[in-house]
């Protein structure tokens, strides 16, 4: 029998052909695996995230998806990807069963991209113990901005390496953005309103927060250390930041989620709280019309009398080696309505009114800028340095700061707020 003989040029097309299908099944961008669904297909996407296996794509088509919740586990290089947070709705509304709306964990290389999810009983995503996480054009929010609400709207906790990027958070009963106990995170070009707090950084490392709008929360920014967790956060960086008209009541729920140093403690009216944080800078940032204070600097001990109990290496309640400086700073006449009905916001009110009758010449200005409760390593180590935790402040203008005095505080006599910033400008 004769041999076949083909053309050269046959021959390459049919390679090319060959290479071209091998290509498409191993998958789109990298991915081995890739599957779409569309509405109606519910109970196929759940069995897809439970089942699913390393280097997959999801791809859920317009239109709304309801589920009770989704849950992906111990797997690699994973994409859930929508058609747009106005086209991709995941609905939790109509859930009875599982706290969160979506849950991760341990998964290396986890990506979310372009969808809207909404309305579930607790947190609406929560990515647990994994690393490699970009969460990108996901809008996550409430309907209803009240304390039947989740706590975090975008939450990784326990992560390493952490990209939360053109977002948007509504509706939090605490935080809309929260990254908790992680490491390497940047939260960049996102929006957040409704919220208790618009986005913290809680006991968390590295974490750089820029190109951001804050607005409508009760607070703007956070950067906490609370004790007994994981491990302390530090060298934080916040800038190039929009942080306005954080006015809003706080609806946390009872308890704070279980600490008494939540954000429960948040006064409405608060753009920036640093709360017994270290390594952290603020800087280039506008800062406007968050009435009760600007920026606050303060420790645990000023929402726990208990705080120097907990000391030990995770955690100390003092804030040390705070940078402040660069921003544009702008308070309107009064405080907020609802600052007169918080705990945290009662105080405030009686700092200004202290200032005011301690000093005529100030002609019942505003809150000072920049609030410090006053709270040092003095304390625990019996020192007399008067800037012993490396407070450094660098902000042109009139009336830019106070040391609150809040040790004090209790006993009207001794308490003495003090506006003379000296020892606090950066040298």
């Amino acid at each position: 029998m004769k041999k076949l003989m083909l053309p050269a040029v046959l021959l390459v097309l049919i390679a090319v052909q060959l290479s071209s299908c091998k290509q498409k099944a191993t998958g789109e961008e990298g991915y081995n695996t890739t599957i779409s669904f569309g509405p109606g297909d519910e109970s196929k996407i759940v069995e897809a995230f439970l089942s699913i296996k390393d280097s997959t794509s999801i791809l859920l088509k317009q239109g709304t998806y309801k589920f009770d919740n989704l849950s992906i586990a111990e797997v690699n290089h994973i994409r859930i990807k929508g058609e747009g947070y106005d086209k991709t709705i995941l609905d939790f509304s109509g859930q009875t069963q599982g706290g969160e709306g979506i849950r991760i964990t341990g998964v290396k290389g986890f990506t979310i991209d372009a969808m809207t999810i909404r309305d579930s009983k607790g947190d609406l995503i929560k990515i647990n113990k994994s690393r490699d996480v970009t969460i990108t054009n996901l809008h996550a929010v409430w309907k209803t901005a009240d304390s039947t609400s989740g706590g975090y709207a975008i939450y990784p906790v326990l992560c390493k390496n952490v990209l939360i990027e053109n977002c948007y958070a509504e509706g939090s009963s605490d935080a809309g953005i929260y990254v908790g106990q992680s490491d390497s995170t940047i939260v960049r070009k996102c929006k957040a309103a409704k919220n208790v707090a618009g986005c913290e950084i809680e006991n968390t490392s590295h974490a750089q927060v820029y190109d951001n709008e804050f607005y409508n929360n009760t607070a703007g920014f956070l950067v906490f250390d609370l004790p007994g967790l994981s491990q302390r956060g530090g060298f934080a960086k916040a800038y190039n930041n929009y942080i306005h008209d954080n006015n809003n009541r706080n609806f946390a729920k009872a308890g704070s989620f279980g600490t008494i140093s939540g954000v429960g403690n948040a006064s409405p009216g608060s753009g920036v709280i640093i709360l017994a944080a270290s390594n952290v800078e603020i800087y280039g940032n506008r800062i406007i019309n968050n009435n009760s204070s600007s920026v606050t600097i303060a420790s645990g001990f000023s929402v726990d009398e208990k705080a120097a109990e907990k000391i030990n290496d995770q955690y100390s309640p003092i804030s040390t080696h705070i940078k402040i400086y660069d921003n544009t700073i702008e308070m309107g006449n009064a405080f907020p309505e609802p600052a007169y009905q918080h705990h945290i916001g009662k105080l405030l009110v009686a700092i200004e009114q202290k200032l005011n009758v301690q000093d005529p010449n100030r002609k019942n200005k505003r809150m000072p800028f920049i609030m410090y409760d006053g709270f040092s390593t003095n304390m625990l180590t019996g020192g007399k340095n008067a800037n012993p935790d490396s407070i450094c402040i660098n902000q042109p203008g009139d009336n830019v700061f106070v040391n609150s005095d809040f040790i004090n505080m209790a006993q009207p006599g001794k308490w003495h707020p003090d506006t003379n910033m000296t020892a606090f400008i950066c040298k």
